[in-house]
């Protein structure tokens, strides 16, 4: 029994040698482990400063015209819609007098006889010295008054039916009536903007558009649309607008580019950002909310804790205590800690290359 026991007690010993080994492989093959990372080397150089805004296209206020009733009339006819271009000079729309327009020509028509009657009585009585001087001066001026309403009237078009002309190339934004309608002096009723007047209205938050400036150079992309245009910014509000809480900011828009009323987003540059210019997805977070880089030193991972300048969404500016000549590792970041080795997956840029690779050539 005893040689039974011992017999066994060896049997189990010499089975366990080959785990322990194997247990001693694993645990040595652990500590020489490394990180399959990609990196690229570091970058001094400046990113453009951005600013997006969302608007519509609509004229510039110097770019309107509102065409209103001379007089109170009917509308007799409508040549135009909303949306067309027309040339100089085109017809828009007629006007019939009315009634009681009509009855004021009447009247003036009268008036104008009556003046020149009396007119040529009064210099046939200064000839028989039955009349004055003054008496004829009188007569004068009330021919002259009838006349000038008279001419009032047939210049608002109180003779008869009057057709109302483009006063340049414009584009019909509104049409403020109908046909048969009744307008009375002044009423609006067709607006006009000149095609070359066309601007982009956008709204910027206050604290962005403090550094927006005349003149700064702005991208249009209309919305759906894959083209961009070029436009400068003609002018930043100084107000905030109390119904959205932005800044208006009108920017340029080239002829024939967009149509009125159409949305469009901008991206206009400020001006430019100075620092390490690194890609977007090399920026990590640590459990404080810090962001944070890790760099290559010697095929060690470092964590290098950096502040973000300026995010320009692909590529981002930053600042921090880097080491200038450690790559800075992209692929595979998120993983490493402070002192894990790392080996080089593939390098991105202008010599970064693997250091020990680097050693085994020279």
């Amino acid at each position: 029994m005893r040689a039974f026991l011992i017999l066994l007690l060896g049997l189990l010993l010499a089975s366990m040698l080959p785990m322990s080994a194997t247990f001693a492989d694993d645990t040595a093959s652990a500590a020489a482990a490394s990180v399959l990372v990609q990196t690229t080397m570091l970058r001094q150089g400046s990113l453009p400063r951005t600013i997006t805004g969302y608007g519509s296209v609509q004229a510039d206020p110097s770019a309107r015209n509102t065409v209103m009733a001379p007089l109170a009339a009917n509308v007799g006819a409508i040549y135009v819609r909303v949306g067309q271009q027309v040339p100089q000079g085109a017809p828009l729309l007629q006007l019939v007098p009315n009634p009681q327009t009509s009855a004021l020509y009447a009247q003036a028509v009268s008036a104008q006889l009556a003046a020149a009657e009396s007119l040529k009585r009064t210099q046939a009585l200064l000839a028989e010295q039955l009349a004055t001087h003054q008496q004829v001066a009188d007569a004068h001026k009330a021919l002259a008054d009838a006349l000038a309403a008279l001419a009032a009237l047939r210049a608002q078009g109180a003779s008869g039916p009057t057709t109302l002309r483009a006063p340049y190339h414009a584009i019909v934004t509104a049409v403020s009536v109908s046909v048969h309608a009744i307008v009375m002096e002044g009423a609006p009723l067709v607006d006009l903007a000149r095609p070359n007047g066309l601007v982009l209205l956008v709204g910027i938050v206050p604290d962005q558009a403090a550094t927006v400036m005349r003149g700064d150079e702005a991208d249009i992309t209309p919305l759906g649309g894959s083209r961009s245009y070029a436009g400068k910014v003609t002018l930043r509000g100084s107000v905030v607008d109390m119904t959205n809480g932005l800044v208006p900011i009108q920017i340029s828009v080239p002829p024939g580019a967009l149509l009125p009323g159409q949305s469009a987003a901008t991206s206009i540059t400020t001006g430019s950002v100075q620092g390490y210019v690194v890609p977007h997805g090399a920026i990590l977070v640590d459990d404080n909310g810090d962001p944070y880089v890790v760099q290559a030193v010697q095929m060690i991972a470092k964590i290098v804790h950096v502040h973000v300048v300026y995010a320009g969404g692909d590529q981002d500016v930053i600042d921090g205590p880097l080491d200038r000549a450690a790559p800075l590792i992209l692929a595979g970041s998120y993983q490493l800690q402070d002192g894990m080795k790392v080996r080089l997956q593939s390098a991105i840029g202008h010599g970064a290359t693997d250091p020990s690779a680097a050693k085994a050539r020279h």
